[in-house]
């Protein structure tokens, strides 16, 4: 954090504020983008006027994180950014919930952490079982054309 300028008062009262500064400005253009295809396509703030459910913005997501994990940075309906896509909706969803007209569709709670540990646990087991092997882990990296018989 800097310092704090003595001989201006409003350097005090800032120091107090949201950081919206520290938000990239890549990552605001980005959204920015995103947010514009859905006021082209469905209408400028239609989510505040229609409200949310959460599984369509879930799902949504989803979606655009599978395919950009798999490797299609930009959807190829209309070269949007799927990262930017999953960013507009995952803001849609934190406003809906701070403004509360979203649709809590989610399932019956479930309490992971339990699972979890003992996945975790099962993990500590395995890496200690095979600690002497050595696999090849493929990536992009790799030039999986000559490497897969199909």
């Amino acid at each position: 954090m800097s310092d704090i300028k003595p001989s201006n008062p409003k350097a005090s009262v800032g120091a107090s504020k949201v950081p919206l500064h520290l938000v990239p400005p890549i990552t605001k253009a980005f959204l920015a983008i995103a947010h514009f295809l859905g006021w082209v396509k469905y209408g400028a703030w239609n989510w505040r006027a229609a409200g949310v459910s959460m599984s369509t913005y879930r799902a949504a997501v989803e979606r655009h994180m599978d395919k950009w994990w798999e490797g299609e940075d930009l959807d190829p309906a209309d070269g949007t950014p799927h990262l930017a896509n999953a960013l507009a909706c995952i803001s849609i969803l934190i406003e809906g919930q701070y403004r509360g007209n979203i649709t809590d569709d989610r399932p019956p709670s479930t309490n992971l952490q339990p699972a979890y540990d003992q996945l975790e646990a099962m993990m500590a087991v395995i890496k200690e079982k095979y600690k002497d092997a050595a696999p090849h882990h493929w990536s992009r990296l790799d030039d999986l054309e000559s490497d897969i018989p199909y």
